[in-house]
Order: structure tokens, then sequence, then C-alpha cells
């Protein structure tokens, strides 16, 4: 499709955007209305909502409208999960300059509503309005099928660590493309599109997780929230975590030693999770560390290999 979004108005780029949405079952009512309709057969709904805004979380020159869609999703829709619930809908808010190629935004539904599909989720709705740069919200909802929620807050001395996703593949990629390369593919293709274990949420759930969390700022920061939130200290054994042969490659060509990206690097969206230490874990998970007493309050929490890591723990917005 030709032309621009100021082109096309308001209720044109709605009637296109709409008009890729796919329905699933817990979608009762979707766009058309004053609000939607989802399906909550817990009574519960898990509900989170994020942010991506031009400049700060994506570039246009480094992916694609539909990469960002994926992303867009992706990023809400492991929140959900990390939460041991199911997917079921999101709904976007979309910021959009007049100005813009009309194909991007439908580019990006299309992102949006392919990566709800791999979730098992729908677009229920949302709003456009115009804005100088482009900023997609999402705020994802989902069912928790009779289960209690698993939190950051359950953690428990003698529990395991474990990780089911890739870890530092994003920040790696993200390396590649700030030195204006597009290759190894697969690290770059990790930042534009990460690829979130939906499944494994409600999976370990079921297996009893104490707390989970999915690694969206990165391992050291995320699972300091868990053990603040526990009250317990994370010991993280630095043999356990994979770094792939080509993430060393690139490390060693920018200088960077790769296991600060596994440890510290974001938006992979792996989940991370505590179980009690009989738990007989899926060949998915690889435990990683385990939970020990807290040392008391002011003192760090996270430990690799038993000392305290006093690097850079991951993403902050607000930071430098």
């Amino acid at each position: 499709m030709k032309g621009s979004v100021g082109e096309l108005g308001e209720f044109g780029l709605i009637r296109e955007l709409t008009s890729r949405i796919t329905g699933t079952p817990a979608v009762r009512l979707g766009p058309g209305d004053d609000a939607a309709v989802v399906a909550a057969p817990d009574r519960r709904v898990v509900a989170s909502t994020d942010l991506l805004v031009e400049g700060r979380h994506f570039r246009r020159d480094w992916s694609t409208a539909y990469d960002v869609g994926r992303k867009a999703a992706a990023q809400n829709l492991a929140d959900i999960a990390a939460m041991g619930a199911v997917p079921t809908a999101i709904l976007l808010g979309l910021v959009v300059p007049a100005e813009l190629p009309v194909t991007w935004p439908l580019e990006l539904m299309d992102g949006i509503r392919d990566e709800c599909r791999v979730a098992g989720a729908g677009v229920a709705g949302g709003d456009v309005v115009r804005g100088e740069a482009v900023t997609v919200s999402i705020t994802a909802l989902g069912d928790l099928g009779g289960r209690e929620p698993v939190t950051r807050s359950g953690a428990r001395p003698g529990d395991v660590v474990a990780v089911t996703g890739w870890l530092g593949w994003s920040a790696a990629g993200h390396a590649v493309l700030s030195r204006g390369f597009r290759s190894p593919r697969a690290f770059v293709e990790a930042h534009r599109r990460p690829e979130p274990p939906y499944e494994a949420g409600p999976a370990a759930a079921a297996l009893g997780a104490t707390a989970m969390t999915d690694v969206s700022d990165g391992l050291v920061a995320d699972l300091g929230h868990v053990a603040q939130a526990s009250d317990v200290r994370i010991d993280l054994t630095s043999a356990a975590l994979d770094v792939p042969a080509q993430m060393s490659d690139i490390g060693q060509a920018v200088g960077v030693d790769p296991l600060h990206w596994v440890l510290t690097g974001g938006e992979d969206h792996a989940l991370v999770a505590t179980f009690p230490p009989e738990t007989k874990l899926p060949a998915r998970w690889r435990t990683i560390g385990g939970v020990l007493p807290a040392r008391g309050r002011g003192t760090p929490q996270i430990t690799v290999d038993g000392a305290v890591w006093d690097k850079a723990g991951g993403w902050d917005h607000f930071g430098s």
C-alpha cells in the first residue's frame, strides 16, 4: 500500500490494521467497540504492559517494522509466561508521525499478529494517535488456569536456579549492529526478534517453581529482583552458563568478555526460575546456580562463583 499514514487517515489506518488480525477463542469481542471482551476462565487476569520508543528501544535502520512488531509482542507475552500463565490477548497503543509510510504500521501489525500466534494469544484491540516519534505500547493478558501465580518472592534457601532460553544473544547482536555489521546472523536476529519459551512458564509452574522471571534487563539484574523480593542470596555458577563459540568470537572481535553479555545482556526474554532441590527438571532447563540465605541488608545478594558481582548488572532506562 502506497502513501503516508497522514494521507490514509486515522480511521483508514485502523481499518487496515484490524484487517490483519485473526481471531482466537479467548478474544470474545475484538476491535470495533468501546472495549474488547476477553475470556477469563480462572477469574483472575494476569496483565503486563510495556513501551518501545524509537531511538531508545529500536532503530528503523536496524530492524524492519515486522521485527519491531515481533519484539514488542514478545517482550510483553514473556512477562505473562513468567508468571506461570498462558497468554490470551494483547492490546496495542501506537503513536506514529503523519509522514510515516503506511506500509510501516501495517508490517508492524503483521509482526505483532504472528508473535501472538506463536504464544497462542490474539490481538483484542487498541488505539492509534499521531506523534513525533514511533512509540509502540503493548498490554498483554493471560490466564493462570487455576494455578497460583509464580512471583519473584517465593525463592527459598536450598532451591536450585535454572534457566531456559538464550542468554546474551541479543546483547551480542546489538554489539554487532553497533559496529555496522549484520553477521553472525543468528545473534543479530536474536536482537531483532527474541524467542521467549512461552510454554515453559506454565510448565514450570506445574513443576512447582517457587519464583520466576523473564530475562529482560539482564540475568544479574532480574535475579537481583528475585533475591530482593525473596530475601535470599543467589549464587550463579559461571561454568554452567552457556557461552557459544560464535559469541566468544564476537567478544574477541569487539574486546568484550562474552560472559558479561550472558550475565548482564537483556532482551533475550529467557525464563529463569527457582525450584525445590528435588525437582526433576526437563532437559530444556539448565541449572545455573543455587539459592542461599541472605547475607544481610545492604549487601549484594547476587554472587558469581561465590564472589560479589561488582560490575554493571544490566539495563537501566535512566542509567547512562
